[in-house]
């Protein structure tokens, strides 16, 4: 208080001409002050614009969940809308903080896409209610490791955590492609319509990524779907019949999907939930590097992994799934020099306010799935570049080129030759078929097993 005080005395707010790159690296100080709450007219706008840079993202795993569970349009909304409504208690909670819970640091909550290529399988097979009681499980593991996070951060180096989100790019793309062909079961599969409109989204959105700077260019995906729909509504592609048909208001009812404990679920969910710990670590301290400019502290991190675990539980009751820390946003704070939580709690209340509108989760279910397709092949490309990225932390030595070469090949070999494990019992086919499950714990079972040189030892001192 005293600092902030000394921020409003007479001598600066007299300052002459001759003191003024003073005043100007003041206010930049202020801007990456975590606790600092810019001028609403200001910090609205702000907060907005964190929920558009998600928005898409955060939409598009209860989609391709419905999609993969042959839910109807109603069950659809109503994953949307969910989505929407827990991501923004979770970013709440992130941000202002509970008690130990939450980093409180300038971070957007919002849908995994990790989980995906595990989830899918279980809610083809099983049913959502199986994914829900898993999640539920799943998110009171991650809130552990985030409890002893110090002790347990040794299974996670970047040759473990880098693995991990490449694994989950390269697994995710088949799931896109099949939305750039109409959507899974589709009559008209691969009809030119489709590619047409998916190869235009796709265009869009990677010259406004690319060619614009700003919001234009972090909205690139929300712009990109936009002009998607645009074009796709003269086809007869874009229905919104079911938007009139939709409440207005509506409160969240816990429970209306169901949970059900299903051991191979529980064991699949809750491995991914304990190694997507590694990303959680990875965003918190990079939105404090990148946005306060310092390292994250012990406590943030604690407190940052316990939220996203806890949020994760509390969205299984609620009918969505489990929650992590957008990296999107993690750029946008480091690109606007805005580190406020406030701004980002702003942002959060937006969206606890959407997922009370049913209408808008019938708004964006009916985004035709080609136009979904041709912006997430993008978004999980950008995935598993971010995984290269976080293996560039770690020595390229036979023992981390090992590590990282058996887990591609147990992902990716093992779901495309499923006749290998047709004769095993269906729970193990389950945690197979899904790719993710044997490669994310090939990596963690050989970074414990494998001898380590000196340059190991220092890369996991320093992750």
């Amino acid at each position: 208080m005293s600092q902030e005080a000394a921020s409003r005395s007479p001598v600066v707010d007299t300052a002459t001409p001759r003191k003024q790159p003073f005043t100007a690296e003041k206010t930049d100080a202020r801007l990456r002050d975590v606790d600092y709450l810019p001028p609403l007219r200001k910090a609205i706008p702000l907060g907005i614009q964190h929920v558009l840079a998600m928005f898409v993202s955060n939409a598009a795993v209860p989609l391709i969940i419905a999609g993969a569970a042959g839910l109807s349009g109603a069950d659809t909304m109503f994953l949307v809308q969910m989505a929407m409504f827990v991501a923004g208690v979770a970013t709440l909670v992130q941000t202002l903080g509970v008690g130990p819970l939450g980093a409180r640091l300038p971070i957007v909550m919002g849908t995994s896409f990790g989980f995906v290529p595990v989830m899918i399988p279980i809610a083809a097979s099983q049913g959502l209610p199986a994914v829900f009681g898993g999640a539920l499980v799943g998110g009171l593991a991650m809130a552990v490791v985030g409890l002893f996070y110090k002790r347990l951060s040794v299974f996670f180096p970047p040759v473990v955590s880098g693995t991990f989100v490449l694994l989950i790019g390269i697994l995710l793309l088949p799931v896109g492609f099949a939305y750039v062909g109409g959507g899974v079961g589709a009559s008209d599969f691969g009809a030119p319509h489709h590619l047409l409109l998916a190869a235009l989204v796709f265009v869009v959105t990677v010259a406004f990524h690319q060619f614009c700077r700003g919001f234009l260019s972090e909205a690139a995906v929300l712009i990109g779907i936009l002009v998607g729909c645009v074009v796709a509504a003269p086809m007869g592609l874009l229905d919104f019949a079911k938007v009139g048909d939709a409440r207005w208001f509506q409160l969240p009812i816990p429970f209306q999907v169901g949970l059900a404990f299903d051991p191979v679920a529980i064991l699949a969910i809750a491995l991914m939930a304990v190694v997507t710990c590694a990303e959680s670590i990875g965003d918190i301290s990079g939105t404090a590097i990148g946005g306060a400019e310092r390292e994250a502290t012990p406590r943030e991190l604690s407190g940052g992994v316990m939220a996203d675990g806890l949020s994760s539980s509390f969205a299984a009751l609620f009918g969505a799934f489990p929650q992590i820390s957008f990296s999107q946003n993690v750029g946008l704070v480091a690109l606007t020099g805005v580190a406020s939580r406030f701004v980002v709690a702003i942002g959060g209340a937006f969206l606890v306010l959407a997922g009370l509108v049913p209408k808008l989760g019938a708004i964006v279910s009916a985004i035709p799935a080609a136009v979904l397709g041709g912006a997430v092949i993008i978004m999980f490309g950008m995935i598993a570049s971010a995984g290269v990225k976080m293996l560039s932390h770690a020595a390229f030595n036979k023992r981390n080129m090992l590590i990282v070469g058996v887990s591609l090949a147990l992902a990716i070999g093992l779901p495309a030759q499923s006749g290998l494990y047709e004769n095993a019992p269906q729970q193990i086919g389950v945690l197979l078929e899904s790719g993710l499950i044997p490669g994310a714990l090939a990596s963690i079972v050989l970074n414990l097993i494998l001898p380590r040189d000196h340059c190991d030892t220092g890369d996991a001192a320093k992750h």
